[in-house]
């Protein structure tokens, strides 16, 4: 099976409403704005889309919605992953009917199964799913990482096709690379690492920050494909601020309220979660200022007007 999932892949927040309902008006909004501002594709449901406090209904739903707001000129790819591999099974094939482009596949959380135990997991949710899987290893939230040689293993079945690489280590990004199919796309888990870990070998990024940067994002990935890798390097750089900035607290806060800030009526968190503190705002703001991304003051912030696609 193959599949390009793109260069600039967004994290998309959840919004939600006043009452806490997800809205899903502003994510149609938010997807299409996001696609015409560089993203070749969008997760759904990820962690930056607070999976773990949405039902599997608002989950079907919000993929129903992007899916219709931007199929045909984006790759949507469904957050279905969970620590126990029926449930990931059944949630990957209701995906997959609604017309989703790929799946986004977490390592179990809280169980730590042994790499064979994660082996069998995904091979059985390729074997049983039709829809192209991107692997997402993070053991700082799972408590467990996909080993190299495990993804080795996994990268040559039918149907895994992709990685989000979110250790952190430029070292394990090297050693995936050396273990797995040159058609094997790695994606940098982390904005910060995106250009670093395409020297070793990377994809392009599933990004956080490409909410307020895509086409900044895409244009970095071009120049460093093209060669002009002082270019690249000037530009990220000149996003670094940006990129760490936004995990100043824990992902989706800082994303959360920043799109708040240049008017995206993305609401708050669902607890756990909680809303940026007061204190650290004044942080994002300038962030924001710094990059250019906050909108003209008139009074009130003015609701940014999305671009329209079609």
């Amino acid at each position: 099976m193959t599949i390009d999932f793109g260069r600039v892949i967004t994290a998309m927040v959840t919004p939600f409403d006043r009452d806490g309902n997800v809205h899903y008006a502003e994510a149609e909004k938010l997807a299409v704005h996001l696609v015409a501002n560089g993203s070749d594709g969008i997760v759904v449901c990820g962690t930056t889309g607070e999976s773990p406090t949405l039902s599997w209904d608002e989950e079907y739903q919000l993929f129903q919605v992007v899916k219709s707001a931007v199929g045909g000129k984006a790759k949507v790819i469904a957050g279905t992953g969970s620590n126990s591999t029926s449930e990931a099974i059944e949630a990957t094939q209701k995906a997959a009917k609604l017309g989703v482009d790929g799946s986004l596949q977490v390592v179990p959380y809280y169980n730590k199964p042994p790499q064979i135990g994660l082996y069998k997991h995904f091979e059985a949710i390729a074997a049983a799913c039709d829809l192209p899987m991107m692997l997402y290893n993070i053991p700082g939230r799972t408590g467990q990482q996909l080993e190299p040689e495990t993804i080795g293993k996994l990268a040559i079945l039918d149907g895994i096709v992709a990685i989000k690489e979110s250790t952190g280590n430029l070292d394990v990004a090297s050693q995936i690379r050396s273990l797995t199919p040159p058609d094997f796309a790695i994606y940098s888990g982390d904005d910060s690492l995106t250009l670093p870990m395409l020297a070793v070998g990377g994809k392009g990024v599933v990004s956080v920050a490409s909410h307020l940067v895509g086409s900044e994002i895409q244009a970095m990935i071009a120049a460093f494909a093209s060669g002009q890798n002082h270019l690249a390097m000037t530009m990220h750089i000149k996003m670094l601020s940006l990129f760490k900035g936004l995990f100043l607290a824990p992902n989706p806060m800082p994303i959360k309220a920043a799109l708040k800030l240049q008017g995206w009526e993305v609401g708050g968190l669902r607890l756990p979660m909680c809303e940026l503190p007061n204190q650290l705002l004044p942080q994002i703001e300038q962030l924001l200022h710094q990059q250019g991304l906050m909108p003209a003051m008139t009074g009130d912030l003015a609701m940014p007007q999305p671009d329209r696609i079609g």
